[in-house]
């Protein structure tokens, strides 16, 4: 789509727009934040982040020891951050799509992909085992082509996945067949990934996550910043600023904020991602659309959006921006972008001009986590005392739970069929430093809108960076 100048009714749709992520304005279901740490604890494993990946980490460990003693400490309040404002796509993929996962690690996509396949399953059962109420649902989700070109990539990668055994919940639709799901004029044909993606509500998740935490024996300490990591005899020491941990071993799930261990950081650059949320949809706008089977969407483009229905009817539309500031700088002055906010309002009237006079009820963005190959990293420090899994790139939602089994399985010790993969063995390519990232980060964003405006083709930038297998997606 292309970035004209928002319409007068596209920015009268956003009048009433609040300027929260949607899913934390809950009252009804947030819960009351924990005391900060005061003083020193210690401790058997300590985790460091109340996202996705640190709660899935305090989880799993105590199902698997329930006599460890475990401490999570989050800076702020639980989910607070991405775990709470995107867009509640839990896909089994781990490697950000199976076109991504193929060029990177071909001989074993379909073991990862069975492992993703798995670990969601794994997400459903632990839904319903703790009674996480989060309005998950495996709707799956519809890759959608709006350009001719695109029509053709997504019939590859259905043959592709079938060829290698694991495209068996795969179902291609044609124009009339995808129009008969969710209408749109911009629509020419879809890859519906029938069982590898669930839809839920995200903060509602994060909270069950940490009532269940807390239900099998995990401490909690917010606004409880972790400062600095030092050994300190066998433990690890981790320094807040009224206290300090000290624990025998320690989980890193602090994503797209500077990691505690330095020498980490070059992986990992945030970028901001935004996104708008609909009033809830009239009767006569619901069948104007259609959308009665509630998949996920997401356009095929390299500046994409991804959209989905709530059970209330509300259509949350979001993507196309994503933003990195120089320096890796994260402030929450980044969190609203009047001129993003426009530009989303405007493509989402071109896709169902059919809404037109619907508002929008919130508008928000913050901060992910990204790295060169788009799918998360794992290693371990201070003699293996201390474990990290970091760069999802806006697909942690699912992803983070196996990452948290890599965490500890990496903290035991073991070799698991998780971590023998190569994915887990190997990381991606550093970014460059200052000024050369922000340069490069630049170019490369310039040349995948480029692409989009050329039927995909790509330039000599994208196919060097291709090459060396690194890049910079949207």
């Amino acid at each position: 789509m292309s970035d004209a100048v928002a319409s007068p009714a596209a920015l009268r749709s956003l009048a009433d727009a609040q300027p929260v992520p949607f899913w934390l304005d809950d009252p009804a279901y947030r819960p009351t934040a924990r005391p900060a740490l005061i003083g020193d604890e210690r401790c058997d494993l300590l985790v460091v982040g109340g996202g996705y990946s640190g709660l899935w980490t305090a989880l799993l460990a105590k199902e698997r020891d329930p006599r460890r003693d475990v401490v999570l400490v989050e800076s702020e309040e639980v989910g607070w951050a991405a775990s709470g404002r995107n867009g509640g796509f839990c896909a089994a993929s781990l490697t950000h799509g199976f076109g991504n996962g193929l060029a990177r690690w071909p001989d074993e996509i379909g073991q990862l992909e069975r492992l993703g396949q798995r670990n969601l399953d794994a997400i459903e059962k632990a839904v319903t085992r703790y009674g996480l109420d989060c309005d998950f649902e495996r709707t799956g989700e519809i890759s959608v082509a709006t350009e001719p070109h695109q029509v053709a990539e997504l019939e590859e990668w259905a043959h592709e996945a079938r060829e290698r055994g694991v495209g068996e919940g795969l179902t291609f639709l044609d124009e009339s067949a995808l129009r008969a799901e969710v209408d749109s004029p911009t629509f020419l044909a879809g890859l519906w990934d029938r069982t590898g993606v669930a839809m839920l509500n995200p903060a509602r998740m994060a909270w069950g996550l940490k009532r269940a935490c807390a239900q099998a024996g995990v401490r909690f300490y917010e606004h409880t910043p972790a400062t600095r990591l030092d050994t300190r005899g066998s433990e690890v020491a981790v320094a807040t600023p009224y206290g300090r941990v000290c624990a025998r071993q320690v989980a890193l799930g602090t994503n797209a904020f500077p990691s505690l261990l330095r020498r980490v950081r070059p992986f990992v650059v945030p970028v901001y991602d935004y996104a708008l949320m609909t009033e809830p949809l009239s009767d006569d706008q619901h069948a104007a659309i259609g959308w009665h089977n509630r998949q996920g969407l997401g356009d095929s483009a390299n500046h994409f959006h991804y959209f989905r229905i709530t059970p209330d009817k509300r259509i949350l539309w979001g993507g196309y921006d994503v933003l990195y500031h120089y320096g890796s700088r994260i402030s929450r002055e980044y969190h609203q972008r009047p001129e993003t906010f426009a530009k989303l309002a405007q493509h989402f009237f071109r896709c169902f001009p059919q809404l037109e006079g619907l508002r929008f009820s919130h508008r928000w963005g913050g901060a992910i986590d990204t790295c060169s190959r788009f799918s998360p990293f794992f290693g371990t420090a201070m003699e293996g005392r201390v474990s990290y899994a970091l760069g999802y790139t806006g697909l942690g939602v699912g992803a983070t739970r196996f990452g948290a089994e890599v965490m500890l399985d990496l903290l035991a010790g073991r070799r698991t069929e998780r971590t023998a993969l190569e994915m887990v063995r190997k990381k991606p390519l550093p970014f460059p430093p200052e000024p050369v990232r922000w340069a490069g980060i630049g170019i490369t964003q310039w040349s995948l809108a480029r692409s989009d405006a050329q039927a995909g083709r790509r330039n000599l930038w994208l196919k060097a960076m291709d090459k060396v297998g690194m890049g910079f997606d949207s």
